[in-house]
């Protein structure tokens, strides 16, 4: 390279930030499709039990944290060719303010879901593959994001769930620590009606166990139970067992107050 086209690369400080930031975006590009193709057959080779759920959810987290850590790398690697902000990028590499600030700023606005999903990553009270409610949506986790999870329902939608919205919220996890769910199912009786002749009807009518969840002056909700199932047929068998003790109260005169 002539010294002209030295002097000019060395002025010229856009130029070399532009091609710094897009070598890192190159890099974090090459590592994530390597990770994504090789990183499954060394985990199982290291495992030696094949890919569990916990260790899928876990490489997939780390995958996607890795490939932003090297973003933000070249971020600020990039603004240190500029002069005056050489000083500040570079104090923020060496002294780690960068981790700081982040995780003080995440506690308030998006990256709060970062922090998050750090979190369910390393406790994973729920993992890709399980079966899970999330306030009133039910289905299987398709996967977990850095900064939102992906939930699978039985009719084939994808909602998408801020990570945040999971580590703070209420979740019931249907395969955590078994592959079947028991069926439950919820009734409710007119005020005025027989509850005892109810229940026993519905205990012979199910074999199942039948009680009282709740009364008032509304009415009474009774709770039947039900066989495990796996948790895809889980809505299936619930909607037939609902529609079967239905059938048995209409026929008893049980659903007139």
């Amino acid at each position: 390279m002539a010294a002209t086209e030295l002097d000019w690369w060395a002025g010229n400080a856009a130029i070399r930030a532009a091609a710094i930031f897009a070598f890192f975006v190159l890099l974090a590009f090459i590592f994530d499709r390597w990770f994504a193709a090789r990183g499954r057959r060394i985990a199982d080779r290291m495992l030696r039990g094949g890919m569990t759920q916990q260790a899928d959810t876990r490489l997939r987290f780390v995958r996607r944290l890795i490939w932003l850590v090297l973003l933000v790398i070249g971020m600020f690697t990039a603004l240190s060719q500029f002069a005056g902000l050489g000083r500040i990028a570079g104090s923020f590499l060496a002294s780690g303010a960068l981790v700081a600030a982040i995780v003080g700023f995440a506690a308030r606005q998006t990256l709060a879901n970062l922090v998050a999903g750090i979190m369910l990553a390393i406790t994973q009270p729920l993992r890709v593959g399980d079966w899970v409610t999330v306030e009133e949506h039910y289905g299987v986790v398709e996967d977990v994001r850095l900064n939102f999870t992906i939930l699978r329902t039985l009719s084939e939608q994808r909602i998408v769930i801020p990570n945040e919205r999971l580590a703070s919220g209420i979740l019931r996890n249907d395969t955590l620590e078994s592959d079947a769910v028991g069926l439950d199912v919820s009734l409710w009786l007119p005020a005025g009606a027989d509850v005892p002749r109810a229940l026993d009807a519905l205990r012979e009518e199910t074999g199942q166990s039948v009680s009282v969840a709740e009364a008032g002056v509304e009415g009474t909700r009774l709770a039947v139970g039900g066989e495990r199932v796996p948790p895809p047929e889980r809505a299936k068998h619930e909607a037939e067992l609902r529609e079967q003790c239905l059938r048995r109260l209409r026929a008893d005169g049980l659903l007139a107050g």
